[in-house]
């Protein structure tokens, strides 16, 4: 199952990508089996390298100057298919810097392109990790994970790939260091031999309980259901809070993704 955005871009087979004439991007950064070691059930394990290629900042060249001055940021990411030991294909997790223009851990929006993909979160990476979600969620559905959680996406098909696009902040930075003083997040997600997907807590966390379900709309958020950028280039207001969450801080305390 694959998405049409509405933007122009598209994944290669080698895991790059490929902009329309009117629109603009880098070239892929690659995340390495290495780089992500660390946050694994079996730091030892073997899988496909590289794990994920990224884009950050793509649009279509007339928003360049829009998103600059919201501070908005448009991501691309595609997961390479397979399974790192027992695990799905996945990120390592970490949760938002503190964005200095905006003086807020900032949320970030998902929406599923390709494959199927888990978006799993946790309210906290210290010793407890208060509440834990994981979203399973199909082309064209969008999950948001708020300000401050620690998070992390994964392959939910280990017979294919997987992208996504996401909505950040154009100063983001990613925190690891109390993910990784844990090994990892609060649960792993382990493969089955008929590919599917179970959850196995970890030990370095104080017991906790994981919710696994679909996505849910955000009306309180504004979302809508057209694909995101085109949201955005109707009404660029809609998804200024990403860069700015302030404008729901009575919100973020007690949102769930």
């Amino acid at each position: 199952m694959t998405f049409d955005p509405k933007l122009g871009v598209h994944r290669t087979e080698d895991m790059r990508f490929t902009y329309d004439a009117d629109v603009f991007g880098p070239q892929p950064e690659f995340r390495r089996l290495d780089d992500i070691r660390r946050s694994l059930r079996d730091p030892e394990c073997q899988g496909p390298d590289p794990v994920y290629s990224i884009v950050m900042d793509v649009g279509r060249n007339q928003d360049c100057d829009e998103l600059r001055r919201r501070m908005l940021l448009f991501g691309v990411v595609t997961y390479a298919a397979g399974r790192l030991g027992h695990e799905p294909v996945r990120s390592q997790g970490h949760i938002h810097a503190v964005a200095p223009h905006c003086g807020w851990s900032t949320p970030e929006i998902f929406e599923v392109w390709e494959g199927e993909a888990i978006i799993y979160a946790q309210e906290r990476a210290s010793d407890d990790p208060g509440t834990c979600v994981a979203i399973l969620a199909h082309p064209g559905q969008k999950v948001v994970v708020p300000p401050r959680w620690a998070h992390c996406v994964i392959n939910a098909d280990p017979e294919t790939r997987m992208t996504f696009g996401a909505w950040c902040d154009r100063q983001y930075g990613f925190l690891y260091d109390e993910v990784r003083a844990h090994s990892g997040l609060a649960w792993f997600p382990l493969l089955d031999a008929e590919h599917n997907i179970h959850w196995d807590p970890n030990p370095k966390y104080s017991p906790s309980k994981i919710a696994v379900r679909e996505p849910r709309p955000y009306p309180e958020l504004g979302l809508s259901q057209a694909p995101m950028y085109e949201q955005f280039v109707a009404d660029p207001e809609s998804v200024q809070w990403v860069s700015d969450p302030g404008r729901f801080s009575t919100l973020w305390h007690s949102f769930e993704p």
